[in-house]
């Protein structure tokens, strides 16, 4: 069997921030996290999600980048293949595609993602 395919990870920054972030965001009143990143992607970076790809990857928890101390965030990962032209839109000023060097420049919680996804071998160096 073939080794998982060691791949860059699409991040954003948005307007103001100096940090990179997965993209994604919170849920409205009723949704499941399957919509909530459905509709968070196509207002972030403008591409459809293919709804039959996504799969669960996991949670992470760890500090909120810029908040106080004590405030957390939890955050649960899908992968899932994509349509359309990626572009910042709304709040989001850049789309990056990130290696594990680019760790130091990501928030707390991403940082335990790229972790994750380089045990797993699927983030590349």
């Amino acid at each position: 069997m073939a080794a998982p395919a060691r791949r860059p990870l699409l991040s954003t920054r948005s307007r103001g921030k100096d940090r990179y972030y997965i993209p994604g965001g919170k849920r409205e009143a009723g949704e499941t996290d399957q919509q909530t990143l459905l509709r968070e992607i196509r207002e972030e970076l403008t591409v459809a999600l293919d709804s039959d790809s996504l799969e669960y990857a996991g949670t992470f928890e760890a500090p909120a980048h810029g908040h106080p101390d004590g405030v957390l965030v939890r955050m649960t990962c899908y992968r899932a293949r994509y349509t359309g032209t990626l572009q910042p839109a709304a709040e989001i000023e850049e789309v990056v595609w990130l290696n594990y060097r680019h760790r130091p420049e990501v928030s707390a919680v991403d940082q335990l993602i790229f972790d994750w996804l380089r045990g797993q071998g699927l983030l590349a160096d």
